[in-house]
């Protein structure tokens, strides 16, 4: 049904991020206004330092209330130790076989250091949907 393609045709380019020392709520912001279930944090060079899901803010937001203290910053709440990234020209079935043993609905894409897109769950289903029969 899928046929093997090119990772660079079904990547989101430029997908929404946020940097390390964000407010979380304004991290929150940009997955609200963005629609999705997470955001890419990225240093002042645009290279990927680490993942903010909805899960980390939601997880900021009730400890933050449990302990009845300030929410914190992004860098406090990313995922940032044994990133997983894609290279563009990598294939969409490797991933997509990858991204579901690993049970990741992300995958920031990464080219010579720099974050250049973003592959999802959604993507993928479009790429299935745009060849099959």
């Amino acid at each position: 049904m899928l046929k093997s393609v090119n990772l660079r045709d079904y990547m989101l380019p430029n997908p929404a991020s946020v940097r390390p020392d964000d407010n979380i709520l304004d991290a929150m912001q940009t997955i609200i206004d963005n629609r999705v279930s997470g955001v890419c944090v990225v240093d002042a060079e645009n290279n990927l330092v680490g993942i903010l899901s909805e899960l980390d803010c939601l997880r900021a937001v009730l400890s933050a209330t449990y302990n009845h203290g300030g929410i914190g910053l992004v860098r406090e709440h990313m995922a940032s130790e044994n990133l997983v990234v894609a290279h563009p020209n990598e294939d969409i079935v490797d991933i997509a076989q990858d991204m579901l043993r690993k049970n990741k609905r992300r995958r920031p894409v990464v080219e010579n250091g720099k974050l250049v897109g973003q592959i999802t769950c959604r993507q993928l289903l479009r790429a299935v949907r745009n060849f099959r029969s």
